[in-house]
């Protein structure tokens, strides 16, 4: 399959290109630093384009048989619409080009709910003040890109992880349609879901939650690695939140 790929220099990114190429794929890996792409290989197309450009985004979804979105980009408090205006320009590129299959990450904060074992401190201080302040902009945009996903008549699945973090190699992960009950997802599992949702007609037009149940940190241990160390710089998905995709 020829896949398209989105925020492909992003941690998400890396690794779905990476397993994408392992499966026999053609990608193009596409980012608006190209030079700094890390991955090398036969099969492999770095296309140096902006999302938010559409006439690049036209000339790299041209010829793909499938488009993946990991998009991510910082919270704040101003304005965000990185992910709507990225995905519409993605929609009517895949239109105009008659590419079907789309999958987009987004994350399960933009349907916030508290969590059975989340505790206090995590559902009614950590989880407000991420989806209501440090990240509501952010979330806001998710929720227009949702939109206007769901809107189209492509083919399409949204995946939603929640708080990210690094695991060596993929787990037997869980998927749930809607509204899953846990708190973290590693990114391996998230890419290795986008993949195989592309081959698998029952997650067409379907809004799903990816989850992992092993290895997984404690909240304390996943600030430390995710969210300080990269000090807030992107929040990706959250549940506890989430930081770069």
């Amino acid at each position: 399959m020829r896949i398209a790929v989105f925020g492909a220099n992003g941690p998400t990114g890396r690794l779905l290109t990476g397993q994408a190429l392992s499966a026999g794929h053609q990608v193009a890996a596409i980012t608006r630093r190209p030079d700094s792409f890390p991955l090398r290989h036969d099969r492999l197309e770095v296309v140096g384009a902006d999302v938010l450009d559409p006439a690049t985004v036209d000339a790299a979804v041209a010829e793909r048989d499938a488009v993946l979105s990991t998009l991510g980009v910082p919270a704040g408090k101003e304005p965000i619409s990185t992910y709507s205006r990225g995905v519409a320009n993605i929609v009517a590129a895949m239109k105009r080009h008659r590419v079907r299959r789309l999958a987009v990450v987004s994350s399960s904060a933009v349907d916030p709910h508290p969590y059975s074992e989340g505790g206090f401190l995590f559902n009614r201080l950590l989880l407000p003040y991420v989806t209501r302040v440090l990240g509501r902009t952010l979330y806001d945009d998710m929720r227009r890109m949702e939109a206007l996903v769901r809107s189209s008549d492509l083919d399409w699945t949204i995946l939603r992880p929640s708080g990210l973090y690094h695991l060596p190699s993929v787990t037997d992960y869980t998927v749930v349609e809607g509204h899953a009950d846990a708190r973290f997802t590693a990114r391996a599992d998230l890419a290795a879901c986008m993949l195989a949702v592309l081959d698998d007609d029952r997650r067409v037009r379907a809004t799903l939650s990816v989850v992992t149940t092993v290895d997984n940190p404690t909240l304390l241990q996943w600030i430390r690695r995710e969210a300080l160390a990269r000090g807030g710089a992107r929040v990706g998905s959250p549940a506890p939140t989430a930081f770069t995709k």
